[in-house]
């Protein structure tokens, strides 16, 4: 297989920092992206590229399009994993709360999304790791309206932009994950024991990544094996 080059974000922990690693070990070069990018850096892989960013800085993504024009001159894959999890009662969730959250599920993705598709060719791909809390008429939890709404966002947009390059590509694509024993999760609900492992999902992602946008654009895929 012809090695690709691929960003991912929120790689610090959990489903990212796995990801980066079962690319890395399959040849690929990726870009690494995480408000701690220690983690990533003591991988100390050839492949890998790493430096702190944040999804809520504007001028971090200054940082990734200078990268990919000085190192790369395009990106095969984009997979936009970071995210934010606030379990809050709906009447604490101030305004500044929902931003924030926003600001990284939501705002974060779609500004991504737009720094890097000039660097994207026709097959390229382009994957929104989204929540099963998004997913209109799935079981909803008290606490997560800030989070769950954010990532039924993410969602729309993906098929808008599918929509929108559907003559030029790249391919776009959302997962629907269902719970994922990751420290994000131990975070917000510390009592919940999920089923699947960070790297189970994350070699899901990572096959996902490579080969679903021959047989899907547009769609969210929903990945889970439990009722969360």
């Amino acid at each position: 297989m012809k090695s690709k080059n691929i960003i991912i974000t929120g790689t610090s922990r959990g489903i990212g920092f796995e990801l980066v690693h079962l690319f890395a070990n399959q040849g690929h070069n990726v870009l690494a992206l995480s408000r701690n990018a220690q983690p990533v850096n003591n991988l100390q892989f050839d492949n890998i590229s790493s430096f702190a960013f944040d999804l809520c800085q504007e001028e971090d993504y200054k940082k990734v399009e200078t990268f990919i024009q000085d190192e790369w001159k395009h990106v095969d894959i984009l997979i936009n994993n970071a995210g934010m999890l606030l379990n809050k009662p709906f009447a604490e969730t101030s305004f500044k709360d929902f931003s924030k959250v926003y600001e990284t599920n939501v705002f974060g993705v779609a500004e991504m999304t737009r720094v890097v598709l000039p660097f994207m060719k026709s097959d390229g791909h382009v994957i929104t790791i989204s929540s099963m809390g998004g997913i209109q008429g799935s079981m909803k939890f008290p606490g997560l309206a800030a989070y769950s709404s954010s990532k039924g966002a993410v969602i729309t947009l993906t098929e808008l932009l599918a929509e929108e390059y559907k003559e030029t590509g790249p391919q776009f694509n959302v997962l629907a994950l269902g719970a994922v024993q990751t420290e994000m999760l131990k975070e917000a609900f510390p009592d919940y024991q999920a089923p699947t492992t960070a790297l189970e999902m994350a070699t899901y992602i990572n096959e996902f990544s490579l080969n679903g946008n021959k047989f899907y654009n547009g769609k969210v895929l929903q990945v889970s094996n439990s009722t969360p």
